[in-house]
């Protein structure tokens, strides 16, 4: 009897280094890969009344899993598709096709440690060990200079002591053949449909960028940023951009469902370092590789509170709003706030919004209106095409004063950030278009235009764009500003 391994494809949907199933290849006489589209991830969320995962990302998902289908086959193997519970699903697979041991990548926050400990239990009966294996980070997690329990609080003393005492590994080559399971149903991929979505995802012509899932597209885009293009040698001065493809690396879509292993960006930064140019811009890309361990490191670390309002420093003093009217007009870009309304706009548009736009709608519903953190946390994590669970709650917690740095509040002051970063106001114009033709010096503050003002730029405020729920007035007095 040959031996078989079952290979569970989880937020790793990619060949290039990823150690589990390179390790199932060779372990194994014969693999079966799967990979199991849970329903629960597509269900309406309690009370706020969107969607768990939106179209975007559900869009995202099923083009990565349709490329990994293909790259599978392409080496002589086959990705078996189910819909389902995946520890349900998955027993069942291992007890009929009689496989030796099930491999999976690692992950660390509950629900999807939950479905790893669900599966375990049920292939304990039947003699079929689970090993999962770390995939997802630039460092592993063996190789950290301290325990998890030892995790500094602090991203900066994190970053010291990893760049100082750590090291990257090399990544792990993807196999040549893949020897398959024969004759199981190998099932057939979902659509959008089939989750409850309209039949196809129509791209806004605003987009930024057009994003499209696999690590077929993940590889091309990363060649092209480093290479082709040599965007990663001004990567620190455009990080801060809003409008346009190229002001960053836009890989995090890529990252989050693990198309592109952040060990090959290291690759080739490096190997681009040492054959064209070194600068602090190719630093600057593997730095924020750096707080994306960082956030990962602290759910390990910090489990469910990463998910709670009280947050990683289970602070219970600050008392959180639940106004839904006030959040609704938050996520639908109806505040009256140009520079907070665009990007709520863009990303209810495209599923992406950037890092800049991501502080400061985070700061404005936490500082501003008082909102409940985590509910914009679940909006995001809806709308969100790059959705990084570590990533999104770790920065939300940061944003709200709960996470684990001792500064407290992050707070933004959005008109200095708005005149700072979208200076003539092209940005905001992009996205609102009600605001075409208020001049750049007025856009940002476009509530306190007179109404010969209003008449002359063909707003009518109130009507074709909303009062501000908060008197804007306010950043105008001087006070530091991110």
């Amino acid at each position: 009897m040959p031996k078989r391994i079952l290979y569970w494809f989880r937020n790793d949907l990619r060949l290039h280094d990823n150690e589990g199933f390179a390790r199932a290849v060779a372990d194994a006489d014969e693999v079966l890969p799967v990979f199991v589209f849970n329903p629960r991830l597509f269900t309406e969320l309690p009370k706020l009344g969107f969607m768990k995962t939106g179209i975007y990302r559900a869009s995202f998902l099923l083009e990565s899993v349709a490329d990994l289908r293909q790259s599978i086959r392409a080496k002589g193997g086959e990705l078996l598709i189910r819909i389902g519970d995946p520890a349900s699903i998955l027993a069942e697979l291992a007890e009929s096709a009689d496989v030796a041991a099930v491999y999976a990548s690692k992950e660390v926050t509950q629900e999807e440690t939950d479905a790893e400990s669900n599966l375990s239990k049920r292939l304990k009966p039947l003699n079929v060990d689970l090993d999962l294996f770390w995939v997802a980070t630039l460092y592993h997690v063996r190789d950290l200079p301290f325990e998890i329990s030892k995790l500094p609080n602090v991203f900066s003393q994190f970053r010291t002591r990893v760049e100082k005492y750590g090291k990257v590994r090399p990544t792990v080559p993807a196999p040549e053949r893949i020897r398959n399971v024969p004759d199981v149903d190998v099932g057939d991929m979902p659509t959008l449909a089939t989750f409850g979505f309209a039949p196809e995802v129509t791209l806004d012509s605003r987009a930024a960028v057009a994003f499209k899932g696999g690590e077929t597209v993940a590889i091309e885009r990363l060649r092209r940023y480093v290479w082709e293009r040599e965007l990663v040698r001004t990567y620190k001065e455009t990080r801060n951009g809003m409008l346009g493809e190229d002001y960053s690396s836009k890989f995090s879509a890529w990252l989050a469902h693990g198309c592109l292993s952040p060990r090959l960006i290291y690759e080739e930064v490096s190997r681009y370092e040492e054959e064209r140019v070194k600068n602090e811009s190719t630093y600057w890309l593997i730095f924020e590789l750096i707080w994306r361990d960082f956030f990962r490191f602290v759910a390990l670390r910090y489990g469910t509170r990463l998910f709670k309002p009280s947050g990683i420093q289970h602070d219970f003093n600050r008392k959180w709003r639940r106004d839904t009217d006030l959040f609704i007009r938050w996520a639908e870009g109806e505040t009256g706030i140009p520079f907070i309304d665009a990007n709520m706009r863009e990303m209810n548009a495209t599923g992406f919004m950037s890092n800049r736009g991501r502080q400061n709608v985070g700061s404005f519903l936490v500082n501003d209106l008082g909102i409940d953190w985590t509910w914009g946390a679940a909006y995001f994590e809806s709308l969100l095409v790059d959705y990084d669970v570590c990533s999104n709650w770790g920065n939300w917690n940061y944003v709200a004063g709960v996470g684990n740095d001792p500064r407290e509040g992050r707070y933004f002051n959005i008109y200095s950030q708005a005149t700072r970063y979208d200076e003539q106001g092209d940005y905001v114009r992009h996205w609102l278009p009600e605001l075409a033709h208020v001049p750049g010096s007025k856009v940002h503050l476009v509530s306190n235009l007179t109404r010969a003002e209003q008449e002359q730029f063909g707003v009518a405020l109130g009507d074709t764009y909303p009062l501000p729920i908060v008197n804007p007035n306010k950043w105008l007095r001087p006070e530091k500003s991110h």
